[in-house]
């Protein structure tokens, strides 16, 4: 892990009407995240964080320069609860 804190990795959840469709349906939650990080870094600062497991993580960059991280938790519950905890719910 080239960072040690994960807060320098994981900037803040986007909250979009794609955001919401996508956590309903498969269980996904997007961030934005540090332009340096890679998907083993953003996988293992969602865990650390929030204490939950991480399926996948998915990244790209928007037209904006910003990185965004679509992350995939293994329990659509976790996700839900995680969400409500980031207060998009």
């Amino acid at each position: 892990m080239r960072f040690k804190d994960p807060y320098k990795i994981i900037l803040y959840p986007l909250q979009t009407e794609k955001a919401v469709r996508l956590r309903e349906a498969e269980s996904k939650l997007i961030f934005v995240v540090n332009q340096k990080s890679n998907k083993s870094d953003i996988k293992k600062a969602i865990e650390r964080l929030f204490n939950v497991k991480v399926k996948d993580v998915n990244t790209l960059i928007s037209l904006t320069g910003k990185k965004k991280a679509y992350v995939r938790l293994l329990d659509s519950a976790q996700a839900r609860d995680l969400a409500t905890q980031l207060g998009q719910v």
